[in-house]
């Protein structure tokens, strides 16, 4: 039992922020692809201008949940400034955004459906939006 308190202690924020980053991932995707199926009528492979309002849908959902629950429950942060401490967050968040837009534009010229887009570019958003809440975001002075 001491070995598994010690693991707890020593990776909780990176267990916390898989949780989080879960629930995240399912609120956005829930409301990304309910707009796919009732906006645009499902498609397989969104268009161009579909796959830029689909990343634009998720990034909205993901950070009006993210924010909140990456500032309590994973970083813990008491910044008094939340105004500043969520600017930095969006920005760095609308980094993350443009990497999304980018791989699905790259996919969906390559054909690859939306589902495997989806799970590829969520993979590689969520470990950057780690490194930017750890390193600029939520960063302990």
């Amino acid at each position: 039992m001491e070995k598994i308190k010690e693991l707890w202690k020593k990776y909780e924020e990176i267990i916390v922020y898989l949780i989080v980053g879960g629930m995240t991932t399912v609120f956005s995707w829930f409301w990304m692809f309910f707009v796919n199926i009732v906006v645009f009528g499902n498609p397989l492979y969104p268009t161009n201008l579909q796959n830029f309002i689909l990343s634009t849908v998720n990034w909205t959902a993901g950070v009006i949940f993210a924010y909140p629950t990456n500032r309590k429950f994973v970083f813990k942060s008491k910044d008094p400034n939340i105004l500043a401490e969520a600017g930095k967050f969006v920005a760095s968040r609308i980094s993350t955004l443009i990497l999304e837009i980018v791989i699905r534009q790259v996919f969906g010229w390559l054909n690859i459906n939306v589902y495997v887009t989806t799970i590829v570019a969520a993979v590689l958003v969520i470990i950057g939006n780690y490194i930017f809440s750890k390193l600029v975001v939520f960063k302990k002075k």
